[in-house]
């Protein structure tokens, strides 16, 4: 029984820890190719960065991660 809440526990830190990973090292910050003289050209932010990679598609296996640890939390508990 505790050790199914553990695993169940370890699966939603590791789904939490894979969908921020995702989103923290998608892109490159900075454009290696972007010459100093123009006015917007030094920047860290790439150009339309969108919130795409908040969506399911790129995050499903980081929610999948969770939903199977919440079960097994779930499961845990009631035993």
């Amino acid at each position: 029984m505790v050790s199914i809440l553990w695993i169940g526990a370890l699966l939603v830190v590791c789904g939490i820890l894979v969908m921020a990973r995702k989103a923290i090292f998608r892109d490159e910050l900075s454009e290696p190719h972007a010459s100093p003289d123009e006015p917007g050209g030094v920047t860290l932010e790439p150009e339309r960065r969108g919130l795409r990679f908040l969506g399911l598609r790129a995050n499903w296996p980081g929610v999948a991660l969770i939903a199977i640890g919440a079960v097994l939390l779930f499961v845990g508990w009631l035993i």
